[in-house]
């Protein structure tokens, strides 16, 4: 590679850093933790301390040839009904993840009779809270917070030393 090129990939490379690296803060929720998608979870108990946001996953394991994960609205949600859902997220392969993009209720059950013994979870997704604001007062004077050291310094730090490396090592 030319010099130039060598740059122009280390430019990349630290402008990525800077701007990607600190948004990448959704979640990925295992429904019903290490017990996964299965009969005898209540989970309504275990989503109740949850808080799920715009952008977070939900991640479904189970046993595929047994049971299957179906969005459904609140009626047949209500009344375990399976026979119109909304969307199908089974692929066959018994790990099946659900993007909760829209800000809503989602409702999803087991079908083939696993929904009247439980099998069933709803939850509330929001918008992500504001980040926190920190007033003058609970700050030590001249101690920089931590989103600025976070995300601004530490990352412009680590390219302005790529960009040395580029320039005098090469």
């Amino acid at each position: 590679m030319e010099r130039s090129e060598v740059m122009m990939v280390m430019a990349t490379v630290a402008f990525s850093v800077v701007v990607i690296v600190p948004q990448a803060d959704a979640t990925r929720f295992t429904v019903g933790g290490n017990k996964g998608w299965t009969s005898n979870v209540n989970y309504t108990i275990w989503a109740q301390d949850k808080h799920f946001y715009n952008g977070d996953w939900l991640f479904f394991v189970y046993d595929r040839n047994q049971v299957d994960v179906l969005e459904v609205n609140k009626i047949d949600y209500e009344s375990c009904n399976s026979h119109h859902p909304l969307y199908n997220w089974t692929t066959g392969a018994g790990r099946d993840v659900v993007q909760l993009n829209v800000t809503r209720q989602y409702y999803f059950i087991s079908g083939k009779g696993f929904c009247y013994g439980g099998m069933k979870l709803a939850v509330r997704v929001e918008n992500p809270p504001p980040p926190p604001t920190s007033s003058p007062s609970n700050q030590k004077s001249g101690s920089p917070s931590s989103i600025y050291r976070g995300q601004i310094v530490l990352p412009a730090i680590f390219a302005i030393g790529m960009l040395w490396d580029a320039f005098v090592c090469v």
